[in-house]
């Protein structure tokens, strides 16, 4: 969890300070001193795992989109070789047409 320092009061993401604390004595009568560090502990783990859980699927989203992007100029160049292709042909094609048509002089 990231400390935002918002004036004086540091503020846990939308939880400031008093509501923390509140929170710490209302979790610390309920389960008692001795529990508060494996909670404690558990809750890291939950965290650290949702937290690598929510890296893949980001890391997962931005290559899909990557590779999105990558098909997409893959198209694009296959488009323009085909364009070039088809150009250089008409290229060829139409001086041979014009000597063809020409009488040869003797």
């Amino acid at each position: 969890m990231r400390l935002y320092c918002a004036g004086r009061r540091v503020v846990f993401g939308p939880l400031g300070m008093p509501e923390i604390i509140m929170i710490f004595i209302v979790g610390l009568l309920l389960f008692g001193p001795r529990k508060m560090p494996q909670i404690g502990r558990s809750i890291g783990r939950a965290l650290g795992e949702f937290r690598r859980a929510s890296n893949e699927f980001k890391r997962t989203v931005e290559d899909e989109v990557a590779a999105e992007e990558i098909r997409g100029v893959e198209k694009d160049l296959r488009e323009i070789k085909t364009a070039g292709v088809d150009t250089l042909k008409k290229a060829i094609e139409e001086p041979a047409a014009e000597t063809a048509q020409e009488p040869i002089e003797p």
